[in-house]
């Protein structure tokens, strides 16, 4: 679980899109960011998510926020996983876990009796200055966009 919490500053990072442009923090700094952390490009919850923020992004502009998805898959996936589902946003390809890292949401999982490492499905709202407004943990894949703007 995340060691962050509300009002803590939002770590700084650097990492690649899916089109191998550099992506930090500080692009979006003057803007809200809707920063997601997802397992795994074309499994059945993150493709939910991912569509549900695709769906839901008019309505989360109109609110100000930009978003941004972090996995530990490569940039190459990322791009499939954009281009099969029509995503309007970027995914950063996190392949060291090192911003997953500084997030604290690369941690210790369980399934089925079996311990592995891997993400914590998290999302972050950023404000304007870089600070966290909202954790998002308990993440509802299949409206996670309804979610964000309810919240």
């Amino acid at each position: 679980m995340t060691e962050l919490k509300t009002g803590d500053k939002a770590p700084d990072f650097s990492g690649r899109d899916q089109a191998g442009n550099t992506v930090r923090l500080s692009d979006y700094k003057g803007k809200k960011l809707v920063l997601y952390f997802y397992p795994k490009d074309n499994t059945s919850g993150c493709t939910a998510e991912a569509c549900s923020l695709r769906d839901s992004y008019p309505a989360l502009q109109a609110r100000g926020y930009s978003v941004l998805g972090v996995s530990p898959d490569s940039e190459k996936s990322h791009t499939g996983f954009i281009a099969k589902y029509n995503l309007p946003f970027p995914l950063i390809a996190d392949t060291g876990k090192t911003i997953a890292q500084a997030y604290g949401v690369w941690a210790e999982k369980k399934l089925y009796g079996k311990t592995y490492m891997g993400i914590l499905r998290t999302t972050f709202k950023i404000d304007e200055n870089g600070f966290i407004e909202d954790i998002i943990t308990k993440v509802r894949t299949k409206d996670h966009g309804g979610q964000i703007i309810r919240d």
